[in-house]
């Protein structure tokens, strides 16, 4: 399956106590309805051929008896269909009753799986009907077929690697030591939950963050299926609360209280990297599980699971202000343990108008805060030259003085000037070295101005610009902590836009909002008609596609053709796919080329997964070659 989707179900399906044809009847036409929707997997509730309320019903032969022909049954009618179904039922084994968990393919049981931690408190008194599961693998006969019986069995499809899965039921999840903690050691990258999870003030919040929380901790998938509508209601009352979640994130989740099948897809690929990379994920290699040969039809998945256009920002207001209070505070106690370990009295900030150096010099004043040091130790340095606009120069002016910093102008025209007749460059050259004169020049300027004043220099440059090198090599790429150093440019803009929204200083308030409106510019070219002429994102393209391609090759790894068609599907009717093909190929070069400047950068605070420090996340050679990457774009 391309890029290791994959498409799964979780159903509840309208059900009978005791009447296992009707329940298999919708069993087996939402099983046909899954597999036309070209879902690969499906998992039911526990016991959900009898239903999971049966009471001491569960003694009766004629129970008993009819759930195994039935599970037979629908075994024998899903055969045409490309799906893997796991449904629950009652199932002797040695004259002794287990709750089981039958996976069928291809109108074959391949393996039956019984529960292994049976409740007997509060409502709960499966003890009363069932015996505790084994875990290692028997033979045991169902019909006319023998098959593998307990928990340690891995159901792997024969065509897709990354595709192997496991079942516990319910309580399991629920123990302190939940099988499927061995089973993903071993190897299982989805887990199944067939559950008849009874519903209780709050206990859905509770469900839910059981089932991504261990989804998170075994680098899986886990689909947990729950007993809906139709259960007894003698004494509790059952929702259907089916979640798939994967690796932490919640994908999919039903409506309660009302028996549906939801559908979502499976980033196999992506689990299987995140375990690669961890090296304190120690794999099992399967030594006492049962491994059974699976299948399914080798085809496209279409991916319906929303994919994040911003990936790096919360798409929930609330979560957004309360990553971006969590942000700043990161910044500012990573600057505040520097400011002290270095006994600097001052710290210094060259400020531009832009988003960057807004950023840097908010995070600098709560650390002076929290630090109780005197705001006017910060010396806010403004270095208009060539490029500078009106626009810019008044919002570092006001932007200075709304926080009660130190400003001080220093006009770098002459100096600039100056260094072109030494290097012997004509002024009117408006080529790299017109340029980046200007950026080491006001670099010089901060460092001695901060050693005259005992201070350090507090860097300004984002996370993006160092995935894309834009940054002057001993310029404004170098600094003595960078505050913004994991901090991408498209999450920038939400950081500043929350304390302009929370400052109750009404020109902070003004200036902040008219610095989120100007365009992101260096500003090291001279303006036209008194406007920025420089547009970054007219020149290295949009940010927000850099920031998608860099979060999807670091965090996981992902080969440049899942990242283009996971892009086409986040920025649909944005960018068509030859805009973003054309900045995808813009982006691998200057990854690669530009190496050279992360090798050598600056103590900054990791904010995020995704960070390019040489210290810590990302060690690559400097002259490592981009074709094997560029020749697969070159396909697409």
């Amino acid at each position: 399956m391309k890029d290791g989707f994959v498409k799964v179900a979780c159903a509840t399906t309208d059900i009978k106590v005791g009447d296992t044809k009707f329940n298999s009847d919708n069993i087996i036409a939402q099983i046909k309805e899954a597999a036309d929707n070209k879902a690969k997997l499906i998992v039911f509730p526990e016991l959900s051929v009898t239903a999971y309320t049966c009471g001491d019903l569960f003694l009766q032969n004629s129970l008993i008896k009819s759930a195994e022909s039935e599970i037979l049954r629908i075994a024998s009618q899903t055969k045409g269909c490309d799906i893997i179904s796991v449904v629950g039922f009652p199932f002797v084994v040695n004259q002794t009753l287990y709750n089981c968990a039958a996976v069928i393919n291809k109108g074959h049981i391949k393996g039956i799986v019984p529960k292994m931690s049976i409740p007997n408190y509060s409502e709960f008194y499966e003890a009363r009907h069932f015996a505790k599961g084994i875990q290692n693998t028997v033979d045991v006969k169902i019909g006319d077929s023998i098959v593998p019986f307990g928990s340690k069995i891995l159901f792997r499809a024969k065509n897709m690697a990354d595709f192997i899965l496991a079942v516990e039921i319910c309580e399991d999840l629920w123990t302190v030591n939940p099988p499927s903690c061995a089973h993903a050691l071993a190897g299982a990258t989805i887990i199944a939950n067939l559950s008849a999870s009874n519903e209780l003030i709050a206990k859905d919040e509770y469900r839910s963050m059981l089932v991504s929380s261990q989804s998170a901790r075994l680098f899986s998938a886990y689909l947990y299926a729950d007993a809906g509508y139709g259960e007894s209601t003698t004494d509790v009352v059952f929702a259907g609360d089916n979640i798939i979640a994967e690796n932490g994130t919640l994908l999919k989740r039903s409506k309660r209280f009302t028996n549906e099948c939801v559908y979502t897809e499976l980033d196999l690929e992506r689990l299987v990297g995140e375990r690669r990379k961890t090296t304190t994920y120690e794999n099992s290699m399967a030594e006492d599980y049962t491994v059974v040969e699976v299948e399914f039809n080798e085809e496209e998945t279409e991916i319906t699971r929303h994919i994040e256009k911003l990936p790096f920002v919360p798409a929930d207001e609330e979560k957004r202000v309360k990553r971006s209070e969590e942000i700043l505070t990161i910044q500012s106690m990573g600057l505040k343990k520097r400011l002290q370990h270095a006994w600097a009295k001052t710290a210094v900030v060259g400020v531009s108008g832009g988003l960057d150096s807004t950023l840097a010099l908010l995070v600098t004043v709560r650390a002076f805060d929290s630090l109780g040091l005197d705001r006017k130790n910060i010396m806010a340095i403004t270095m208009p030259c060539f490029g500078t606009t009106s626009r810019t120069y008044n919002n570092s002016i006001n932007f200075a003085n709304s926080l009660g910093v130190t400003l001080k102008e220093i006009n770098i025209k002459d100096a600039v000037n100056q260094h072109f007749k030494d290097i012997e460059q004509e002024p009117e050259k408006y080529d790299v070295t017109y340029e980046n004169s200007q950026a080491r020049e006001r670099t010089q300027i901060l460092m001695d101005i901060a050693n005259k004043n005992n201070g350090i220099v507090v860097g300004t440059g984002d996370l993006s610009e160092l995935a894309l090198g834009w940054a002057t090599y001993n310029g404004d790429h170098m600094s003595m902590y960078a505050v913004n150093a994991s901090v991408p440019k498209t999450l920038i803009r939400y950081l500043v836009d929350y304390e302009a929204k929370r400052t109750e200083n009404e020109m902070l308030k003004k200036t902040l909002q008219d610095i989120l409106a100007t365009p992101v510019s260096p500003e090291l070219l001279p303006p036209k008609d008194g406007e920025i002429s420089q547009k970054t994102e007219h020149i290295v393209g949009p940010y927000e596609l850099h920031d998608f391609f860099l979060y999807h090759l670091v965090r996981f790894a992902s080969a440049p053709s899942k990242i283009f068609r996971l892009a086409k599907i986040a920025f649909n009717g944005v960018y068509d796919s030859e805009f973003i093909l054309s900045w995808m190929k813009v982006f691998y070069k200057r990854f690669f080329q530009q190496q050279f400047k992360r090798s050598c950068l600056p103590d900054g605070p990791k904010v995020g997964s995704v960070a390019l420090s040489p210290r810590g996340d990302w060690r690559m050679p400097s002259d490592a070659s981009v074709n094997l990457w560029m020749s697969e774009i070159e396909k697409l």
